[in-house]
């Protein structure tokens, strides 16, 4: 697809900031050189602590810096979407980096399908240095969903392998509908647990095969984990992100009436839901979570899916089986299993031999 098809469309690129002082320069630099026409690029600083600041001088005059008190990634994203005017959105963490076609590439996509408000493409993952680790976003044994995703965004939606915010761009009718984004809900992070789902529902989504961006893993992200390891309070976020991102579906979904399954159930988050349960049950936050329950919930979330296949089904209807009965250390190895692509490399190719489309 020719990147001129969308030489006309206003592309903003905005950038949320809090303490990734030794990362911004690079992430605004990035975003300064798109080769589309028609860019804007808008920082937020969350009240950052560090030498963020400084580094926001040396780009006056080139973009524009809106600086504000810590109030976290949806209250950031927030405040660059007020000051945004193009019909596309590139969000962009301080941390990570646009490749030079991105702009161009997602607005010709645009361009070419009036009903798109999402467009997805590959992450390259880099370390903290900038160097290519040989992952990338989302993993190859996954695809993102495209097409019309309502259905399964309304059945199965933490089961869809979407890509982080970064990796989206976004139809600027489509954000207008349900922003602002609700600070309460994501108080630190998160935020783009509602802009890549709740958009599911006002459009069709679109992905890339070209890679658009570097989605940089150093050790203090606010929310990837830097090694493959239960990380019991990362779970706890998982969670919560889940539950409130599934009540601002379940509003949407009626706003637009919508059919929808009650309750709204994903085997991911069912999954996480008992893994806390049988690590770390007093500090569940969910606490008429049992265990009996949520395998029965999983067995009905699996008949939903139309991702996967009956394989691929009673592989997960087993998993949820051991993880409810299992001793504890076994019950945390087959959790690490669950939650790790990296650890079952060689299994992976048999999964995705398994899916079928995730359309809905």
């Amino acid at each position: 697809m020719s990147s001129q098809a969308g030489s006309d469309l206003g592309v903003d690129v905005v950038i949320t900031n809090h303490n990734y002082g030794r990362f911004l320069a690079e992430a605004i630099e990035s975003a300064l050189a798109q080769t589309h026409p028609k860019l804007a690029v808008v920082v937020v600083d969350d009240g950052s602590g560090d030498a963020s600041r400084e580094v926001l001088r040396r780009f006056k005059g080139r973009v524009e810096v809106v600086l504000k008190e810590q109030g976290g990634q949806a209250s950031a994203l927030n405040a660059g979407f007020e000051r945004c005017r193009g019909e596309v959105l590139l969000a962009l963490d301080a941390d990570d980096r646009l490749r030079p076609e991105a702009a161009a590439r997602v607005a010709a996509a645009f361009a070419a399908d009036p009903l798109l408000v999402k467009v997805q493409f590959p992450m390259v993952v880099v370390d903290a240095g900038g160097q290519p680790t040989g992952a990338v976003k989302p993993p190859g044994h996954l695809n993102a969903p495209v097409g019309d995703v309502r259905q399964a965004e309304l059945r199965f939606p933490f089961d869809l392998p979407w890509l982080p915010g970064g990796g989206t761009a976004f139809r600027r009718r489509a954000l207008e509908r349900i922003m602002p984004i609700p600070e309460r809900d994501y108080p630190r992070y998160g935020a783009d647990w509602y802009l890549v789902h709740l958009t599911g529902l006002l459009g069709t989504a679109g992905l890339l095969e070209v890679p658009c961006a570097e989605y940089r893993v150093h050790g203090a992200n606010a929310y990837e984990q830097d090694r493959p390891d239960l990380d019991l309070d990362h779970i706890r976020d998982s969670i919560r992100f889940a539950r409130v991102t599934t009540a601002s579906l379940e509003r949407l979904a009626d706003e637009l009436g919508l059919e929808r399954p009650r309750p709204i159930l994903s085997t991911a988050d069912l999954a996480n839901r008992l893994i806390l349960l049988r690590l770390e049950p007093r500090a569940h936050p969910l606490p008429d979570d049992r265990r009996t329950r949520l395998v029965a919930d999983a067995m009905r979330a699996l008949r939903r899916r139309s991702d996967i296949g009956a394989a691929m089904k009673l592989l997960f209807a087993l998993w949820f089986a051991l993880e409810a009965v299992a001793p504890r250390p076994l019950a945390a190895t087959s959790a690490r299993s669950f939650l790790f692509p990296e650890r079952r490399v060689a299994f992976n190719r048999v999964l995705a031999s398994l899916r079928t489309d995730s359309r809905g």
